[in-house]
Order: structure tokens, then C-alpha cells, then sequence
């Protein structure tokens, strides 16, 4: 096993920075480097990686250029075999990277991405996601066991092939970054984890769960869970990853399972369940408020659909696994609408 780069990108996060690099120092595999990418951070973030962790490799951008172009731009400098990226807002334990060397010798070598168990920071027996992302058949993606109390009920599927991680924490096999492509930059944040994954499982790649190797993650920490911007880009992207990814007979019934999903989030928006029930909890939100939001991300999606389907022609063509074989991925790793949108 080689060198390991952690790759972290940051936007005035500094709060989170000595938990979670000081989390890194102490971890009992020595064999990585850490990669830190500030994105015109405005707080005293730079400062304090300078002054406290002064091994680690400092990419700085003067603007913030977003979670895909930022983790990027740190791939690029890194020179591991292996690329971890790490959310700013998180706290690995002890043994994590011992546990990913190891979930990464146990594979065949058409395993390029591994997920291991995201626990809550607010509360550490709660589950962030396990084994990576479920999928609904419009392109949103969700963490397996989210909000469930871990009381091991995952743990006998650890190490069994999976869909795609998240890339809050997540391992890829440098060699299949690659060969597929790093992540969209065009996506800024959001979505971007299950468009690269997406494109690796068309092209053959495979995913193992690595349960064994856990961290804490305070969920949407430097974003803000329910903010109108989260909101706009989320549904933006994921109309963005079915026109990318999904073959042409699940792409045309995709609006279908949309159309679904909006009635069962106007449901959660009158009761108060779920993100659109917290969103509505937000200082001056309201109904209206994310209609425009919903049209401002079809807009925006219509303006870039000529660049998406000039991707979509080059990952289809390089796609080695049938529609037959993806819907049965999706049957395996799908959401109900309801456990997607009422479920915080």
C-alpha cells in the first residue's frame, strides 16, 4: 500500500479545522499527506493551518471556486495512489485510515472507490450514511441509514460491493480518476460525488463499503443545511446527472418520478416534515420562495444543456455496462420519494 492523499476543501471553515486535522495527526497510519485547499476563505483558516499543522500542502485560490473545481485543483497537486476526500467538518477516528488500507487490500482491483461510515458529529450513535449514497430514479442521492440510530445493522454487510460513496469522505483509486475524470466543475457543489460515481460504475469501476473505517461529519456544516442556495444548486445538479448518466429509457421517465417526488415534498412543506418543512422554518421562506428557486434552477439547467449533452455523447460511449445491468443497480440502491424528502 502507498501514499494516501486527503484532500480537503475549505471555505471559512476555520471552526472545524482543529478538530478534524488534528484528528488526521494522530491517525495510526503515517503513510499520507494532507492536501488543503482554501477557497478565498475570509476568516483566520490559512493562518492557523500555517501556524499548527505545518506539513500540510496549501493550495490557495482567491475566490471560492466550489466543492468539485477546489477538491480538483488538490487531486491534481497530490501524488498518492490514492485520493481520500474529506469534508472540513469532520473528525475521523484513530484506526480510519488503517481500516480504508485495509477494506483497499482486501479488493480486486476494479474496485476504485470505497465507502466507509459517516457518523453525526451532534450525536455519534446517530448514522450520516453507511456504505455511501442511495439513489431516487431523478438523479438525488441520499446517505444509506441516515438519521437511524447505529446499533449495527450494517455492520454484517461491510466490505460487500456498493453503488457510489459520498465524497464528504471518500477513497478513489487514483488510476480511476484517471481514466473516468475528476469531478464537474460546472456543478460547483452539490451532486458532484454522484455524477463522478455514476460515470465509474458506466465504465466498469466497482464500489466496496468499508463500515470498519468510521468518522464523524457535521452534516452540511459550512453550507448550511436547508439554505435557498443549497436548495437551487441540489436541484440544478441532479437534473444534471440524469442527462449525463442515465441511459435514454430511464432519462425520459425520470420527469415522472419528479413529478412524484414534488407531491410528496408539498406534503412535507404543509406539515413541516423533512427539508422542505425545515426550509420553510428558515427566516423569510416561504412557498413562493421556493417556487422561484425551482424555476431558477430549470432555468439554469436549460442554459447549460448543450455542454451537458456533449458529456453525455462522451460517457456514453465509453459506458461497458448495459441498461439492464444500472437498473438493477438502482432497484438494489433506490429511495422511496418519502424516505428522500420527509426524512431530515
Amino acid at each position: 500500500m502507498r501514499l494516501i492523499s486527503i484532500v480537503i476543501v475549505n471555505w471559512n471553515g476555520r471552526r472545524f479545522l482543529e478538530k478534524c486535522l488534528g484528528s488526521i495527526e494522530t491517525q495510526s497510519f503515517k503513510d499520507f499527506e494532507v492536501v488543503f485547499v482554501d477557497n478565498g476563505s475570509i476568516d483566520d483558516s490559512l493562518d492557523f493551518v500555517r501556524e499548527n499543522f505545518s506539513d500540510t500542502i496549501i493550495v490557495k485560490n482567491e475566490e471560492n471556486l466550489g466543492f468539485a473545481d477546489g477538491n480538483n485543483r488538490g487531486i491534481r497537486v497530490a501524488t498518492g495512489d490514492f485520493i481520500l476526500t474529506l469534508n472540513n467538518d469532520t473528525e475521523l477516528k484513530a484506526d480510519f485510515l488503517e481500516r480504508l488500507v485495509e477494506a483497499v487490500e482486501s479488493s480486486d482491483k476494479d474496485v476504485g472507490m470505497w465507502a466507509p461510515k459517516i457518523l453525526s458529529m451532534d450525536d455519534k450513535e446517530t448514522i450520516d450514511s453507511v456504505g455511501g449514497l442511495l439513489l431516487y430514479p431523478d438523479g438525488l442521492a441520499k446517505g444509506r441509514g441516515r438519521g437511524e440510530l447505529d446499533r449495527g445493522q450494517y455492520d454484517a454487510t461491510a466490505d460487500e460491493n456498493r453503488f457510489i460513496p459520498s465524497a464528504c469522505a471518500a477513497l478513489y483509486r487514483k488510476e480511476m480518476l484517471n481514466e473516468i475524470g475528476l469531478f464537474d466543475e460546472e456543478f460547483f457543489a452539490y451532486c458532484e460525488d454522484t455524477d463522478l460515481g455514476l460515470r465509474a460504475r458506466l465504465q466498469g469501476w466497482k464500489t466496496r463499503s468499508a463500515n470498519k473505517a468510521q468518522l464523524y461529519h457535521a452534516y452540511s456544516g459550512t453550507s448550511g443545511r436547508y439554505s435557498p442556495f443549497k436548495a437551487y444548486l441540489v436541484e440544478r445538479n441532479r437534473l444534471w446527472v440524469a442527462v449525463k448518466n442515465l441511459p435514454l429509457s430511464m432519462l425520459l421517465l425520470s420527469p415522472a418520478y419528479t413529478f412524484w417526488r414534488y407531491i410528496v415534498q408539498s406534503y412535507g412543506v404543509i406539515s413541516g416534515k423533512g427539508a422542505g418543512g425545515r426550509f420553510m422554518e428558515g427566516e423569510g421562506s416561504s412557498a413562493l420562495g421556493l417556487l422561484s428557486i425551482l424555476v431558477k434552477s430549470y432555468l439554469s439547467v436549460l442554459r447549460g444543456l448543450p455542454g451537458m449533452l456533449r458529456k453525455r455523447r462522451q460517457i456514453q460511449r465509453a459506458r461497458k455496462v448495459s441498461t439492464a445491468e444500472l437498473r438493477a443497480w438502482f432497484k438494489e440502491e433506490t429511495l422511496t420519494a418519502a424516505e428522500l424528502v420527509l426524512k431530515d
